[in-house]
This record gives C-alpha cells, structure tokens and sequence, in this order.
C-alpha cells in the first residue's frame, strides 16, 4: 500500500517555523517589558524606603535643610526616572500587542495549512479505500467467472 504525501508540507514546515519565529519575538518582548516593570518597581520600592527613613529619621529634631533640598531633587530624579520607564513601557506594550497579532496570524496560517493536509489525507485514505473495493470486487467478479466455468466444463 502506498504511502500519503502531502505536496505542500515544505510550506507547512515554513508555516510552522514562521509560528516558532514569532513566538520567540513575543517572548523577547515579554521579557523587555518584564525588565522595565521590574525598573519601575525597584524605582518605588527605592523611592518608598527613602521616605520611609526621611519621616522615621530625618523630620525629628534639628532639620538638615540642605539634606532635605537633596532628597527632594533626589525623589524629582528618581520620578523622571519613573516617567521615562513608564514611556518605554508603552511603547514595549504597543510593540506587545503587535507581536501577538503577528502570531495569531502566524498559528491561523499554520492552521489553514494543517486543515488542508488533514482534508487531502481523508480524500486520499478514501480513495485508497474505493480502490481496494475495487480490486476486491473484480477479484470476486473473477473468481465467480472462474466458478462458472469450471461448473460448466464439468457437466456433460
């Protein structure tokens, strides 16, 4: 019995590595806006601590107006800080979202290819079968030809 072969698997293996292709693009993107929401939260755990020891240690007694000018440029520098990640945030997110439409795109045209292969392999496993109920029928039509003769050839 012969074997199935599908005449655009080369196309199919492409579909799939285009899909492998994109998934790694959306992982590296994912990872670039996981190190940012990992800068930013640093930035106001860093920021949080800072007044935390600013209202525990510094606001009692004789006030430090210099050190407290310093940290108040210190909390704005850490917040431009924030502002900017905050931007590259969004411009990772838009780039996000358009990697996740490339592979969506990318596993329906796998997809399509895969249905494709699958419905050429049912028509191929049904053509098969019609011609294996042919041969077995012109074998029996055969074999009763053979019969008939043989019963004809014995009577006198």
């Amino acid at each position: 019995m012969s074997q199935f072969l599908f005449h655009l698997e080369a196309l199919l293996r492409h579909r799939k590595n285009q899909e492998r292709e994109r998934q790694r693009e959306l992982a590296a993107i994912a990872a670039d806006m996981n190190q940012l929401q990992a800068e930013l939260r640093g930035l106001n755990e860093m920021t949080t601590a800072t007044l935390a020891d600013l209202r525990e240690n510094r606001l009692v007694g004789k006030l430090d107006v210099q050190f407290l000018a310093a940290h108040r440029r210190y909390i704005l520098s850490v917040q431009r800080k924030s502002i900017l990640i905050a931007q590259k945030m969004t411009l990772v997110q838009r780039q996000l979202d358009d990697a996740r439409v490339k592979l969506m795109e990318a596993a329906r045209q796998r997809k399509m290819m895969e249905k494709l292969r699958e419905k050429r392999e049912l028509e191929w496993v049904a053509q098969q079968n019609h011609r294996e109920f042919l041969e077995a029928d012109d074998i029996g039509t055969r074999l009763a030809c053979a019969e008939r003769n043989d019963v004809g050839e014995d009577a006198p």
